[in-house]
């Protein structure tokens, strides 16, 4: 009998770092580990290793290759010895709003970032982050850090760039840092179109260039760790997602975390100038077309504790409700990125004395969240990508009722995943494929669960999702202003 050849599969995410061992041959998870990070939108990424070390601590022995997906558009700047310079700025941070606004209209508008990268800036974008950081306050005491950062950085990666090169036992300094496609097309410089890097659009947004990493191919090995484990390239987490998944074509991954995403594979670049899809790459060598929403799991958590119900409670809320009765909730309690409204904060319409009733509130916050998702869709459905199935994931995913409304409101079969670790699995499978040498990923399956029956016609659901876009239209001009705490 062969013997198991080892893999392991990291996912440094905004919460956690999480790592899965698996049997390189069929994707099997034999240890697993986990280690919290700090909360905050800024972070030292001094405790992205401290977590690594923890979670991975007792699960390596055997390993023979490693990869690392990482959160998306985080900065990590540097200096020459490769010394952080300034806490890593994360995707859900958006200070950088203003100066989001300012860059896109610096190089032409919407249509000249689209055409660009294939992707108009949003505050998450890293290429935002480092306007950000040029336009620190030469006065002001509370800017000396990012002034400091202004004046010694002399490369930027992204989180998984930066814990790769620290894996990696025969690096020094900035030298030999590498990224991947899947996440060098979410910084704001590098085009998936064209697979190059627009260096220019870095200068645009720091005033001066920046060391960039060079581009790895999707299976390449990029160095070793000091166990001798081949390291693999790495990705974004949703590139590594869609990867563990094994999404197909006519497959959209609706995955309801801290954020909310939905994302399909394409053989074509796709360059949105409307800023609603991001015109990604994925893990393989082509494309990952993606929508990305500031809210999901939490708009149902923070309305189950304002109803003062656990979340079984909450669920088997919204699933005896007849319906939201025109009770609308905008779900946008930490601003949001899609629509473009950084500032907003949610809104509640349609409160009446029939309607200020739990069931109906849970209701309303499910409809609301999925509606949100369902115009995600539909931006993915505007490129030319056909939506056969909605693979639902994430730990929203679980809830009975988003699972019931799903169908009708998101228009399309949904399909359950089993719960797993799919950005690390996905980091996984790129290992095994980086060790094999092979022209493609091996051949994983992924466990699917039964959903719960729809319980929404397709006639409620166009009401529903009517009602909701003519309230998020009327109400973007109150929503666009800054909202004074």
């Amino acid at each position: 009998m062969t013997e198991s050849r080892l893999v392991a599969g990291v996912d440094c995410s905004t919460q956690a770092t999480k790592v899965v061992v698996c049997d390189a041959a069929t994707g099997a998870v034999l240890r697993e580990g986990r280690a919290p990070h700090p909360d905050g939108t800024q972070v030292d990424p001094a405790e992205w290793w401290k977590a690594w070390e923890i979670a991975s601590d007792g699960l390596l022995d055997g390993v023979e290759a490693i990869s690392v997906g990482g959160q998306q558009h985080g900065m990590v700047l540097l200096n020459e010895a490769g010394e952080v310079v300034h806490p890593a700025v994360l995707w859900n941070d958006t200070s950088s709003a203003d100066a989001t606004i300012e860059l896109v209209e610096e190089l032409g508008g919407p249509g000249a970032w689209a055409e660009a990268v294939g992707s108009v800036p949003v505050p998450s974008f890293t290429v935002t982050k480092l306007r950000w950081v040029r336009d620190a306050d030469a006065t002001a005491p509370g800017d000396a850090t990012r002034r400091e950062a202004l004046a010694r950085a002399a490369a930027v990666v992204l989180p998984h760039d930066w814990m790769t090169h620290r894996l990696a036992a025969d690096r020094h300094g900035i030298d030999g840092i590498t990224t991947d496609r899947g996440d060098a097309s979410g910084t704001g410089w590098w085009s998936p179109a064209t697979n190059s890097y627009r260096p220019d659009l870095v200068e645009l947004a720091f005033g001066r260039s920046l060391k960039l990493p060079r581009v790895a191919g999707p299976a390449e090995i990029v160095g070793h760790t000091a166990s001798g484990a081949v390291l693999a390239a790495g990705t974004g987490d949703n590139a590594a997602a869609a990867l563990g998944l094994d999404l197909q074509p006519g497959d959209v991954a609706v995955s309801l975390g801290t954020s909310g995403t939905a994302f399909a594979r394409s053989t074509h670049p796709t360059a949105d100038p409307t800023a609603l899809v991001a015109g990604f790459a994925d893990a393989t060598g082509e494309y990952l077309p993606l929508v990305c929403t500031l809210n999901a799991a939490r708009v149902l958590s923070a309305t189950a504790e304002l109803l003062s119900l656990d979340l079984d409670a909450f669920n088997e809320a919204a699933l005896t409700s007849s319906g939201s009765n025109g009770l609308v909730l905008l779900p946008f309690l930490d601003g949001e990125r899609t629509p473009d409204l950084p500032h907003s904060t949610g809104l509640i319409y349609g409160l009446t004395r029939a309607t200020a009733q739990p069931a109906t509130m849970a209701r309303a916050a499910v409809e609301g969240l999925l509606c949100g998702l369902a115009d995600a869709v539909d931006a993915l459905r505007a490129q030319g990508l056909p939506v056969h199935r909605v693979l639902l994931l994430g730990g929203a995913a679980r809830s009975r009722a988003v699972q019931a409304l799903a169908p009708a409101l998101l228009g399309a079969e949904v399909i359950l995943p089993e719960p797993a670790e799919y950005v690390a699995l996905g980091a996984a499978r790129q290992a095994a494929w980086a060790l094999s040498g092979a022209d493609a990923p091996p051949t994983w399956q992924v466990p699917v669960g039964k959903p719960e029956p729809s319980v929404m016609s397709d006639a409620d659901a166009a009401q529903v999702r009517a009602l909701y876009g003519q309230v998020l239209t009327n109400t973007v001009p109150l929503l666009s202003t800054p909202y004074n705490r």
